[in-house]
């Protein structure tokens, strides 16, 4: 290997062919690492050396046995630096053990295992991480690794992340790694086995897809066919798919109030209009019980072992219609009186909060975790949901470094802004505002 030719000789073409590697994946290895490190011609294409094609096996190599791309490059960098040939070094496993300690669960059992994913998720240890799931679902059936692991992992870490103990970055380290092996799992399911066809996805504006992308794979391994559209889904999107597809079964996933608030403009839209069932879930579901009821449509229950059993029963045997609660005349005139004065109230309250010297960043993510509540809470007829969700405040404050007394002048100013420019049913939303703005249970946080 010490005679590998640097004369640049191979285009990109040649370099794909003989590796394997994707070219995209390549140019990021290039942008990111510098590695490896081409010639271009006077046109601007790259043209590799020998050595850079064994580079790129390398570092492939590397992979395979279990290091993250970054890990292999700075082992590269490592042996430069103590005057290694990184090609000559034979065998990987010889080389000395990285700085990183590897997490190793203390036995097999689940719950120790979940520790040990936590605490190399925890200190960025990629590898560690993997090879603890690879463990975990050689010991275990698919759905108590997804549930009792994973699920249950990325809650504690969400739980850490509200007490400040971890960083954002861990936590979306941990749930980045959780979400790729979900797709590797739906990729690799088998085909359905009974008859009904399921539409999964999230109503507009929900972007956390670990909980209907788990249910998908849980139900794919019990044999229905599930048509999973992601994050994110546009009314109109779910219109045209279920006109398209038919479905026996529609279900919905939602995290926060606003969220549910969109899902239950898509089931009284399409579920209804099309005559489909439809089935729901998600944590605003479990932390507010009383939402339940303002949907047209089935709860799927607390767990992810309940939204199976009730998505056996509803394609199997049917279900009772639900008894839905209706929405006063009260709350639909006050949030039409809302949505049409809002622009005034959030006009009028920035100026109050410029002219005492408000970061406007500071005042952007608070108008727009507020306002949008309210409007789920009107949609809802019922304003006390806010109150349930007030944990939006706490999350600014400790995601946006969002200062307690900013809060509170912000509250303030809100409130007055919607004192001028509210009037009738609206008026409800004054007075919340009012409760809040002088005890807004942020003065734990001070």
């Amino acid at each position: 290997m010490a005679s590998l030719s640097e004369s640049p000789t191979y285009n990109l073409k040649v370099v794909v062919n003989e590796t394997g590697i994707k070219p995209d994946t390549l140019r990021a290895w290039e942008r990111r690492y510098g590695l490896p490190t081409p010639d271009r011609t006077g046109g601007g294409h790259r043209l590799y050396s020998d050595r850079d094609i064994a580079t790129i096996k390398w570092l492939m190599a590397r992979q395979e046995e279990g290091l993250s791309i970054s890990r292999a490059v700075k082992l590269w960098r490592s042996l430069e630096a103590e005057g290694e040939f990184p090609l000559l070094v034979p065998e990987y496993q010889e080389l000395p053990t990285p700085v990183m300690a590897t997490a190793v669960p203390h036995s097999n059992q689940i719950d120790d295992i979940r520790a040990a994913w936590i605490d190399a998720c925890l200190r960025f240890d990629e590898g560690s991480a993997e090879r603890i799931l690879t463990q975990a679902f050689a010991l275990y059936q698919p759905e108590t690794v997804l549930t009792k692991l994973l699920q249950r992992a990325l809650s504690e870490i969400g739980d850490l992340w509200f007490q400040d103990k971890v960083t954002v970055q861990q936590e979306h380290f941990a749930s980045a790694l959780a979400m790729r092996r979900l797709n590797t799992l739906l990729a690799a399911a088998p085909a359905p086995t009974r008859s009904g066809r399921v539409l999964i996805g999230c109503p507009p504006h929900e972007d956390h897809t670990f909980a209907s992308l788990t249910l998908t794979i849980m139900l794919r391994y019990r044999g229905w066919e599930l048509i999973y559209l992601g994050a994110n889904v546009p009314l109109g999107r779910f219109v045209s798919t279920v006109e398209s597809i038919k479905p026996n079964l529609i279900i919905l996933t939602a995290q926060q109030l606003f969220t549910a608030a969109k899902l239950f403009e898509v089931a009284k839209n399409v579920a209804a209009e099309k005559n489909v069932m439809l089935a729901f879930g998600g944590r605003i579901f479990n932390t507010v019980p009383r939402l339940r009821q303002r949907i047209p449509g089935y709860f799927l229950g607390e767990t992810m072992e309940d939204a199976t059993q009730t998505v056996d029963r509803l394609l199997s045997f049917g279900m009772a219609p639900p008894t839905i609660k209706r929405v006063p005349d009260f709350y639909l005139k006050a949030l039409e009186i809302f949505r049409d004065r809002q622009a005034l109230i959030e006009g009028s309250a920035w100026g109050m909060l410029k002219a005492n010297g408000m970061s406007y960043e500071h005042y952007t993510n608070a108008n727009l975790h507020l306002s949008r509540d309210i409007y789920a809470a009107l949609t809802f007829g019922d304003i006390e949901f806010l109150s349930a969700e007030i944990a939006w405040a706490e999350k600014l404050l400790l995601n946006y470094s969002m200062p307690v007394e900013a809060m509170r002048q912000y509250l303030q100013a809100y409130h007055q802004a919607a004192q001028e420019n509210l009037t009738g049913p609206a008026e409800i939303v004054v007075d919340w505002l009012a409760e809040v703005a002088q005890n807004p249970a942020l003065t734990e946080l001070a």
